[in-house]
């Protein structure tokens, strides 16, 4: 591998994320799986929206965007389409993506355009101060749930599964090779892709779940990960608290956005209908 710093903007650091969060883990997986798939910095553009999660690409030194909240995939639909030959990812949080963000998921999942959607899940709103996300679960303390959250919710996964994602894979950011190697599979699979991390954050959702310590949280993932094939054989009630992981979607059988649309100006060209 190549020296980390070569991927990063020195003059910008240190960062500005809390001690023990995880985006500085997704961090480093996302340029180890670059570094190995041997991409040209200057053919990847990294996009982002709001939040945490969100300063991400101002970090790395690649073309990136830091766009509006909710919006990266609509900005990072204009950056395929114009130049399908760049390799886009699309950093964002629970509620950048799920909340404000979740129709323009829904419609890239269903358009299928090649973008590489990495998504840094910690359950709550960390940059606004401790909030509860459509991905919090059931129950849980939040600022804005004192009593117990009693909203089910979102499956990221089923999600992805129900808009019509062709790759759609889950893990923590305890599981460095499968974070690493779930971020190359997404970037080597044609159409649209989502890695959800399942991430720590201390500082609120650790603070209100009584998880306060980094470390716990990271062991917590490590001993409630269950994979995939062996959770298809448990029981719902055998599934609470568990934490999923494994490729959920791999399919090939769509045709990518960008493509799909190089055929419609061809048939165009000769007068024809597709």
């Amino acid at each position: 591998m190549r020296n980390v710093k070569e991927y990063l903007r020195k003059d910008i650091m240190p960062l500005i994320w809390c001690p023990g969060c995880g985006n500085g883990q997704v961090t480093k997986y996302l340029i180890k799986a670059v570094d190995e798939l041997g991409l040209d910095k200057n053919k990847v553009v990294v996009v982002s929206g709001i939040g945490c999660s969100s300063r991400l690409p101002g970090y790395l030194d690649f073309h990136t965007m830091h766009t509006i909240h909710g919006r990266a995939l609509a900005f990072a639909t204009g950056i395929k389409f114009a130049n399908p030959e760049l390799t886009v990812f699309v950093i964002t949080g629970d509620g950048d993506a799920s909340a404000i963000g979740g129709n323009h998921f829904i419609h890239a999942a269903r358009r299928n355009i090649d973008i590489n959607m990495i998504m840094v899940n910690n359950n709550i709103y960390g940059m606004t101060g401790g909030q509860y996300s459509p991905t919090t679960p059931e129950k849980t303390i939040a600022r804005t749930s004192p009593y117990g959250l009693i909203e089910k919710p979102f499956d990221m996964m089923e999600l992805a599964k129900g808009a019509g994602a062709t790759f759609a894979a889950r893990t923590t950011t305890y599981h460095f090779t499968a974070g690493k190697n779930y971020i190359k599979k997404a970037v080597q699979h044609k159409g649209f892709s989502l890695v959800e991390f399942v991430s720590q954050c201390p500082t609120y959702f650790g603070k209100f779940t009584g998880i306060p310590n980094p470390n716990d949280m990271m062991n917590y993932f490590k001993n409630n990960s269950v994979p995939l094939s062996k959770a298809k054989d448990m029981s719902e009630d055998e599934l609470k608290g568990k934490i999923v992981t494994g490729i959920f979607i791999d399919s090939n059988d769509r045709k990518e956005y960008c493509d799909a649309y190089e055929e419609v100006i061809a048939a165009a060209k000769g007068g024809e209908r597709i």
